[in-house]
């Protein structure tokens, strides 16, 4: 990859006005994400329009640099940093939300825009957009849809991928290509909107995403199910899900998990948390069928509502740097099994830790078979580490599951996939990568 070139710089420069960082102190800020990498770029652009964006990659085909595009830095994966060298395209000024619709249920935003803002904006018309990644307090939409996250809900909801109705792509050489339409409905050609949720910003950068939204359910409540052992808990959860209820989130925590929250009773070693919404009477009925379900295997069982249920919410999304407190290093895999296979899972990953001797932290959206697998551990241990993370991700493989649910591959990932992905998908994946981007300038080294 060539650096980005004198010519291009004063380009740049000329082009976004004082929004062209060069000094090492700003470039900092754009260096990292939560992946615990860092690549320090040569440059952060931020551009405030679509305009500037088709500027700024058709210079890039131009003068052959790279552009990675980059939302909030939240990503667990590297897919945002400049691995490569390269010009980061910073999108967070481009945070418009540029129309609500309650009759045609869509939103219209740019992809700056934090995923808890639309939330709120959503709230006061009545309405509300599922997704829910635990960072939706700071993640953009932008870096949402490029990973396709989904969050607790998606166990009745759905994931992003199911909300994308449209979008603006700039793709690498600078030209707009509206995809989509603003209807739930169309099949006229290839779905080439659903192609770009998940491609992590490495086919083309977007500039306007058109969503659809739903009614706010009038009513929420969260049960706490208590059980004396992780299999009981995953069990109990699944009794549930087989009998008919469908809670909106149930959401499982492990005896690891539980001891960096520092949870007060010690005889209990698995949690389910579940979330029930819709209409008082539904919500209600549903609770009252879980309980009945629950009962027998049981430790414990505790309502919530309003404040008290956000606290406990509060709680799970704060699990992850909880986490910190148990060792000064982890790996942190999200891993998508079927739901049967939940529980042997947890047991043979408990047994591999403990022949490595190491921390394992099994947490996640277990309602849609999605777990949050981190291996905690010292600079020490860092080999047994790494044994335990491929046996473990061995295992998913066997058990029929996927490497990835809802964090991307990005960097931590792209030397696994060929072990999931067969021969022939794979030629495909890459001869698409080609055809949008034939210089392999925008994201250069992500997935593949």
């Amino acid at each position: 990859m060539k650096r980005i070139s004198k010519a291009a710089r004063k380009a740049l420069r000329k082009l976004l006005k004082g929004r062209l960082l060069e000094d090492e102190s700003h470039r900092l800020a754009y260096a990292y994400d939560a992946s615990g990498l860092t690549y320090l770029p040569e440059a952060v652009a931020l551009p405030e329009n679509t305009r500037e964006v088709s500027r700024i990659l058709a210079l890039s085909y131009e003068e052959e640099f790279p552009v990675i595009p980059r939302g909030a830095g939240t990503a667990t994966t590297g897919g945002p940093l400049a691995a490569e060298g390269g010009l980061v395209l910073a999108l967070s000024r481009m945070d418009r939300i540029l129309e609500i619709n309650a009759q045609d249920l869509v939103a219209v935003v740019e992809p700056g825009v934090v995923n808890a803002r639309l939330k709120e904006a959503l709230a006061v018309r009545g309405l509300f957009y599922p997704p829910d990644p635990a960072s939706f307090r700071f993640s953009t939409l932008g870096g949402n849809v490029a990973t396709c996250a989904g969050g607790p809900r998606g166990l009745k909801y759905g994931v992003t991928r199911d909300y994308v109705l449209a979008v603006e792509a700039v793709l690498p050489g600078g030209e707009v290509v509206p995809l989509g339409t603003r209807t739930l409905k169309g099949v006229m050609g290839y779905d080439l909107t659903r192609l770009l949720v998940g491609s992590e910003g490495t086919l083309a950068v977007l500039t306007k995403i058109t969503l659809k939204v739903l009614p706010r359910p009038p009513a929420r409540r969260t049960l706490l199910a208590a059980f004396s052992s992780e299999e009981s808990a995953l069990s109990g959860m699944q009794a549930v899900l087989e009998r008919g209820c469908l809670p909106a989130a149930a959401e499982f925590l492990d005896q690891t998990a539980l001891s960096a929250l520092a949870y007060p009773e010690r005889e209990v070693r698995g949690l389910i948390l579940f979330e029930f919404d819709g209409t008082e009477a539904s919500v209600a009925e549903e609770v009252s069928r879980a309980r009945k379900l629950l009962a027998p295997v049981a430790l414990s069982l505790k309502e919530a509502g309003g404040r008290e249920a956000e606290r406990l919410w509060d709680l799970r999304r704060g699990l992850s740097p909880a986490l910190k407190r148990l060792g000064s290093r982890r790996t942190s895999d999200d891993i998508v099994l079927p739901r049967s296979r939940l529980g042997w899972f947890v047991s043979q990953a408990r047994a591999l830790a403990q022949k490595y001797r190491l921390r394992l932290a099994c947490f996640g959206h277990a309602g849609d078979g999605n777990l949050h697998v981190n291996i905690l551990f010292e600079p020490e241990e860092e080999p047994q580490a790494r044994a335990l993370r491929e046996d473990l991700l061995r295992l998913v493989l066997e058990l029929s599951g996927t490497l990835s649910g809802e964090h991307g591959v990005g960097l931590t990932r792209r030397s696994w996939l060929p072990a999931e992905v067969p021969p022939p998908a794979l030629h495909l994946m890459r001869e698409i990568k080609r055809l949008f981007d034939p210089k392999g300038l925008l994201n250069p080294g992500k997935i593949f």
